[in-house]
């Protein structure tokens, strides 16, 4: 992210660079920094005969060097982008001469997503060379929501532990598609406010009481009645949460508890940051520890690969999803 900004704040400055070849597994970041320069480089008046958006299936690499090599029309420069560009992959270094030698006065811009160019290959020095090489890497989920934080920091927003958690849970770590459904409680949600739970569930769409996160927190409290009633409403929503989902999920909730079992140094920070949770929540899994000797964990991930086996279909002689989720519980509290 500081990359990003120190982007936008050289275009800021005036600081254009020839060519920016933004590449990598997380799409958001590419999007937001072509969208930036799209918008903000030329005029507004300065657009209609000087920047051109160019897809990668329907172009080759001899059309986007033709189109950058034109010279701008009563403006000081052009802009070319260039959206899925990863479909260029077979003959992106044909790029190649023309990164030795960029028009000064044309921005080219590459959307290559999901993918990155080898390092090691003369084209990627030069394009760093001559302009500005970003890989957008994928968040890991344990970062997931410290960037909720920041992103509604800087709208000057807050978000309760609980409702950032949900998020996560049930967006997984695709930004753009939680930075959606953020934008869309800014909305709705003055500046200022504390998004909670229940802003999660009136505007989202997710269950505050019946959802995986509160199911894995019944686990570990023990509390089967709570349990079999949040299963009981998964099996009749299947669509929404689909049992393979669910119980890859408590799975993931076991095999922390295995890590915690096995830490030596029990300093909070040491095992949240060890087991990858915020620490806000490190009490359900102090309880649960408790609740679930070592012996016990083991136990029940070799329960839950079996479960995992079942809901793809493999010997489950036709069992409805209610059945396994009650099994489930049935092997996790027995």
């Amino acid at each position: 992210m500081d990359e990003v900004v120190k982007i936008v704040n050289d275009i800021k400055a005036g600081n254009i660079k020839p060519i920016y070849f933004l590449m990598g597994e997380e799409p958001y970041y590419i999007d937001k920094l072509s969208e930036y320069i799209e918008q903000n480089v030329l005029a507004e008046e300065e657009k209609g005969f000087n920047q051109t958006v160019l897809y990668g299936r329907d172009v080759s690499v001899e059309d986007i060097v033709s189109t950058a090599k034109r010279y701008p029309m009563m403006a000081d420069r052009q802009v070319v982008i260039v959206k899925e560009a990863q479909d260029l992959s077979r003959t992106i270094d044909k790029i190649e001469s023309y990164v030795n030698n960029p028009m000064e006065t044309t921005v080219l811009v590459f959307c290559y997503k999901y993918k990155t160019l080898d390092k090691r290959k003369k084209v990627t020095k030069l394009l760093a060379q001559n302009g500005v090489v970003y890989e957008s890497k994928k968040l890991y989920e344990n970062q997931v929501g410290d960037w909720i934080k920041r992103v509604l920091a800087g709208k000057k927003y807050t978000i309760d532990p609980k409702a950032n958690a949900m998020l996560v849970e049930f967006l997984g770590t695709d930004l753009s598609k939680i930075n959606n459904e953020l934008e869309k409680l800014q909305i709705i949600l003055p500046a200022g406010t504390m998004i909670t739970p229940q802003h999660i569930e009136e505007n989202i769409g997710f269950s505050k009481d019946y959802n995986v996160f509160e199911l894995r927190k019944a686990i570990g409290e023990r509390n089967q009645l709570k349990a079999y009633k949040i299963a009981e409403n998964f099996a009749h929503n299947p669509k929404e949460y689909p049992l393979v989902m669910t119980t890859g999920l408590v799975f993931g909730f076991f095999i922390q508890l295995l890590k915690y079992h096995g830490l030596k140094d029990k300093n909070p920070k040491n095992v949240a940051s060890a087991i990858g949770v915020n620490p806000y929540f490190l009490k359900e899994y102090d309880l649960a520890v408790k609740n679930y000797p070592m012996r016990k964990v083991s136990q029940i991930v070799g329960a839950l690969r079996e479960i995992d086996v079942k809901s793809k279909g493999v010997g489950a002689n036709a069992l409805s999803q209610s059945d396994l989720l009650k099994e489930m519980l049935y092997k996790i509290f027995n």
